[in-house]
């Protein structure tokens, strides 16, 4: 018993987050959304329960990673992330709980176990589950390679996992704090301005250059969403992508084009519902037991993109929900 309290007395660490589980995208046109990411993006379908649609890529092995919720407006539902085990569930709620941080369990969920929510410092939904309902292709889908969870079905732009997200926040300190002191997630990059403010941080739970970003909102407002993404094997399957938007006449933001920072290559659009989604690919490894965090300049960041691209200004000012101004 001494042992078990002492386990969930000490803070948790890095690695106690597995990855990023799903999103929660909240739409005000959700058979506009659905059809955009079934037919356009290729996720497929595997699940209906209320106003919600829950949708998966070929290569995500839980039952899904999007959850498509139909709201009066777009934004973000919650974010969840697995945890490495069920002692490392009890072990983050706990201090979840020894922080301030009071949430309550969701116990009738599609798709996962009992999940503790709990809102972040700036208003977003953030869950934490241990128990996950793998996918099982039924004859349809059936892999050809036994070490995938399902065939690869090039349909539309066919991406293979959800990848990160990007939420905003009034202040990103104390959001970029709730990770990595709370969650365990590591560091990996930072924008500081001249000032000192802190305007962006990217974390992750893997290996990965970041499985979750927070940067500054412009506009004042809390709880808000940038982006998620969706991953590709290759910079070419981007490329595809983008033509595969320009046909069905879909609006492109930004890219094809390439991020200084996580090293991602990307291209930005909007889902009928109003949400910017990206299409990713790359981003480097972290194998450096001792990485410490990338500071970006402002100087360096007035730069641009990897290339020299600027960014372009609805970057900066755009977020669903949408805010007065």
């Amino acid at each position: 018993m001494c042992a078990e309290i002492a386990q969930l007395d000490r803070a948790p660490a890095f690695h106690d987050i597995a990855h990023l589980g799903h999103v929660e995208l909240l739409t005000p046109k959700p058979a506009e959304s659905l059809t955009f990411f079934t037919s356009i993006v290729g996720l497929q379908e595997v699940a209906r329960h209320g106003d919600s649609i829950y949708l998966r890529a070929w290569g995500d092995y839980q039952l899904y990673s999007l959850k498509l919720t139909s709201a009066p407006t777009s934004g973000l539902g919650h974010v969840a992330f697995r945890t490495a085990s069920a002692e490392a569930l009890d072990r983050i709620v706990h201090d979840l709980d020894a922080h301030g941080f009071k949430g309550g369990w969701i116990t009738d969920e599609i798709g996962h176990g009992p999940a503790y929510r709990v809102e972040s410092p700036d208003g977003h939904q953030v869950e934490v589950y241990y128990e996950t309902t793998k996918y099982v292709a039924d004859a349809a889908h059936a892999p050809g390679f036994k070490n995938q969870p399902s065939r690869y079905e090039p349909q539309g732009i066919a991406p293979r996992r959800l990848d990160h997200i990007n939420i905003l926040a009034k202040d990103v300190g104390p959001t970029r704090e709730f990770f990595q002191r709370r969650l365990g997630l590591r560091l990996t990059e930072q924008i500081v301005f001249d000032d000192g403010s802190e305007v962006g941080s990217w974390l992750s739970a893997t290996n990965k250059s970041y499985d979750i970003a927070i940067t500054q909102d412009r506009a004042g407002a809390r709880g808000r969403l940038h982006h998620f993404t969706y991953f590709m094997d290759s910079r070419e399957d981007v490329l595809r992508a983008a033509d595969i938007l320009v046909e069905r006449g879909v609006f492109i933001e930004s890219g094809p084009h390439k991020h200084s920072i996580g090293q991602t290559f990307f291209l930005y659009c909007y889902e009928p519902g109003g949400n910017r989604c990206e299409i990713g690919s790359g981003g480097y490894l972290i194998f450096d037991p001792d990485w410490q965090p990338v500071v970006w300049t402002q100087a360096e960041r007035a730069k641009g993109q990897a290339w020299g691209l600027q960014t372009v200004s609805s970057f900066h000012t755009y977020g669903t929900p949408p805010v007065d101004g």
